[in-house]
């Protein structure tokens, strides 16, 4: 049986990490990474997660991290069976890193995350489709319609529309 995760306040994580005991692990998607991440960390998705592990070269500590602790807590058992030593969640996840004024770099050039791009797209199109049908037509409530349906379609099976057109954008295009 895997142990369970252990949490660790930031600064705990911090002072593991400094003393080199520790590797810090984010889990979110690298389009998530690419744009906010804690000095040092390193990228291993879950949605890329295998059995054959992590791929790390050493057998440190291991200390997962995400935005909010959400993803890690959610998925404690998976990723302390992936790393193979001890294993730790960082509680609160990066934005409590953040909040204890712990190195954070931002790429202020990488896009949005697209689940934000995804968020404030259909935000958009539902305000446009009710203000529209209230002073134009009733007939642009189907915008707001057609977008609502679109999100309980990918809430219920994971896959979105939305995302995978905005995920061809000239923006959100891998650079060679």
């Amino acid at each position: 049986m895997t142990p369970p995760l252990i949490p660790l306040k930031p600064d705990d994580a911090a002072r593991r990490l400094a003393d080199r005991r520790a590797i810090l692990v984010d889990i979110r998607e690298t389009d998530e990474f690419a744009r906010r991440r804690a000095r040092g960390a390193l990228s291993r998705p879950l949605s890329s997660l295998d059995a054959g592990g992590l791929g790390l070269a050493d057998a440190r500590e291991v200390i997962f991290a995400c935005r909010s602790g959400m993803r890690t807590s959610a998925n404690g058992a998976r990723l302390a069976a992936a790393c193979g030593t001890q294993a730790y969640v960082l509680e609160g996840g990066l934005d409590a890193w953040d909040a204890a004024d712990l190195p954070v770099e931002v790429d202020v050039r990488a896009p949005l995350e697209l689940m934000r791009q995804v968020q404030i797209a259909a935000g958009l199109l539902v305000l446009a489709g009710v203000i529209l049908g209230l002073l134009a037509s009733p007939w642009f409530l189907g915008v707001s319609a057609f977008v609502g349906a679109g999100l309980t379609l990918a809430g219920a099976t994971g896959f979105c529309g939305m995302a995978r057109l905005l995920a061809l954008a000239p923006g959100n295009r891998p650079t060679a």
